[in-house]
């Protein structure tokens, strides 16, 4: 029996460091499709090199980058991944498998996160985003930063892990927290200044808990434990910085 045809697709800026283990995870799928912003380092030749099909665009937003970029592939199913993801070494039997004959419009797949020197635990919370889906009834989010794929019709989850490489170290982790919560700022728009004293003070607490404690990043040991403390931070610093713009509207 056979299945359906399948593209995956790549936004990618200067990607040369974690693009060919993405593209040699998929090399599987029947097309590849870069969307490329302007490298200046390998990232082009090395998207060649795995026969991609490539195209170039100035950089949009995440968002708008990847709905780009999925509006491109030739094929109704689409995965959808970062330039710093791949997939592991047993995900191309159940993607395989779910194509054949797709019950679902889209599905979620599970990430695994590296923190800054080792893979976060297996017996911790992965978190699990659509990455698989129809492209003919789903569609990005437009958020400014943490964009989702939105899916209209029912939605899986797959068994299938996506290592996900990220900032290699902490400075580049905190550079991330600090560049993402200006640009959500946008995103938060609406909240009383009142309310963002209350989110202040108490959020970034419940945010270290949620993720260190519910999500179970204490089982990462220190490494864990400082992408807890950074996760906070980035709390932090999403309405403080939504306090002082409202402030200064204030006049």
């Amino acid at each position: 029996m056979g299945r359906e045809q399948l593209s995956v697709v790549v936004t990618t800026f200067n990607s040369a460091g974690t693009l060919d283990a993405c593209l040699r995870s998929v090399a599987w799928a029947d097309e590849i499709v870069v969307l490329d912003s302007g490298s200046t380092d390998a990232t082009v030749a090395i998207a060649a090199h795995h026969g991609a099909r490539i195209h170039t665009q100035p950089f949009a937003g995440y968002s708008a980058q990847k709905q780009a970029a999925i509006d491109l592939a030739s094929h109704r199913w689409v995965l959808l991944l970062d330039s710093d993801e791949s997939l592991d070494a047993d995900a191309a039997v159940p993607l395989q498998q779910a194509l054949r004959a797709p019950a679902q419009a889209g599905y979620q797949l599970w990430r695994r996160e590296w923190q800054f020197w080792r893979w976060q635990s297996r017996r911790g919370r992965l978190n699990h985003y659509v990455r698989l889906f129809d492209r003919q009834r789903a569609r990005m989010s437009g958020h400014e930063v943490h964009e989702s794929v939105l899916v209209d019709g029912p939605v899986g989850v797959l068994d299938v892990v996506i290592d996900h490489y990220g900032e290699p170290d902490i400075a580049g982790r905190v550079a991330k927290a600090n560049r993402y919560s200006t640009l959500q700022l946008a995103d938060l728009d609406g909240r009383q200044v009142g309310w963002l004293r209350l989110r202040m003070v108490a959020y970034p607490a419940v945010a270290f808990l949620r993720y260190y404690l519910l999500r179970g990043h204490w089982r990462s040991g220190w490494a864990g434990f400082i992408a807890a403390r950074i996760h906070a931070f980035y709390a932090f610093l999403k309405y403080a910085k939504l306090y002082e713009q409202r402030r200064r509207q204030q006049g």
